[in-house]
């Protein structure tokens, strides 16, 4: 079978609600295994950030370019219906994605197989993230539940400072969508800790899973896996550098399965990757 050839250069306009609901399928028959909330959150977080390019009329590749603030934005949902790859559908959307982000350093997560070309367009690598996924043994801690609306301007200023950029927009969305359960901790009165898992079409996510210490941490955790059920599968991203939370990833019976590389152009945020035991998603960072 030939390669396919370039053929018209795609229109790209800004995706709608219902568009990213059908680029989201897409992930998922890519293996991505997006959340069954995740496209109201998503396109709460920046409307303009997502972009569909069209052959004629017919949807054919997405990208994202999420803008947090004037400084950062974060770069995913990258990629190009199968029968549809080779025509340069891609790079036209590459080009409008980062024309969109404008000078603000611009954070992503790799796969192993595009590093070398994102290094290429001045993607700096900053650190591997592991994904770990497994059933664990539930603890008895009580299970997180859904978020009552109270404490958020506490809780996105603790994400913030983790982040590394508000998002509080995305936050809302977040916290409070159909089937994600929160925990939160609180020392003395004020968080040091917090974390979100969401059903996906298969098993649960945990992200973000911030903490202050290892032990907060495990707590959060086992509150969030007791919050998923019984026999639940649960995914966490953790960043390499986190030893302690790859060891907790493992000690709770998580096991690796995959890893991109957290990628950088421009200066990168102060992240305190330390207390980062779990990453939001690797599509909006």
């Amino acid at each position: 079978m030939s390669a396919a050839t370039p053929g018209p250069r795609p229109t790209i306009r800004t995706m709608s609600p219902d568009d990213l609901a059908l680029v989201l399928d897409w992930a998922a028959a890519e293996g991505w295994n997006p959340g069954l909330s995740d496209a109201a959150a998503f396109h709460a977080a920046d409307p303009g950030g997502f972009l569909l390019a069209l052959d004629g009329e017919k949807p054919v590749g997405a990208i994202s370019v999420v803008a947090y603030g004037a400084a950062f934005g974060f770069l995913g949902l990258y990629l190009v219906r199968p029968e549809m790859r080779g025509r340069g559908i891609g790079t036209t959307l590459w080009s409008a994605g980062v024309a969109r982000l404008g000078g603000r350093s611009v954070g992503l997560d790799g796969v192993v197989a595009q590093q070398a070309n994102y290094a290429r367009s001045g993607f700096a690598f900053l650190h591997r993230t592991l994904r770990f996924s497994g059933t664990p043994t539930l603890p008895s801690s009580a299970p997180a539940g859904p978020w009552d609306g109270r404490g958020f301007a506490e809780i996105a200023a603790f994400d913030a400072a983790h982040f590394g950029a508000p998002r509080d927009a995305f936050l809302r969305g977040w916290l409070a969508a159909p089937g994600h359960r929160v925990a939160v901790s609180r020392r003395d009165g004020r968080i040091d800790g917090y974390g979100v898992v969401r059903p996906c079409r298969e098993g649960f996510k945990v992200g973000p899973l911030f903490s202050a210490t290892r032990a907060t941490a495990e707590a959060l955790f086992g509150a969030l896996a007791a919050g998923a059920g019984e026999g639940a599968t649960l995914v966490l991203d953790v960043p390499e550098p986190n030893r302690d939370g790859l060891a907790m990833a493992e000690a709770h019976g998580l096991a690796p399965v995959f890893e991109t590389a957290r990628m950088v152009r421009g200066p990168a945020p102060d992240r305190p990757l330390a207390r980062i035991y779990g990453v939001t998603t690797l599509e909006l960072g």
